[in-house]
């Protein structure tokens, strides 16, 4: 009896991270066409892309002291 307690709780286990999984993709897509269609938009205004540098929280070679 207990097998089939924890054999049930893994077949669950296994149906929720799928439908987690695809939940996520679906979120993914509809962002990706949120953002185009934004984009899109910033298009038709005259907008021409990123001028600006990407922030990173990395540090550049410049600022790491000398050997």
């Amino acid at each position: 009896m207990p097998d089939d307690d924890v054999e049930k709780f893994l077949t669950e286990q296994k149906a929720f991270e799928s439908k987690r999984h695809e939940l996520i993709k679906e979120l993914l897509r509809q962002k990706e066409a949120a953002i185009k269609a934004f984009d899109d938009k910033l298009a038709k205004l005259g907008y021409e892309g990123n001028h600006a540098p990407k922030r990173s929280h990395h540090k550049t070679d410049a600022s790491k002291p000398a050997a």
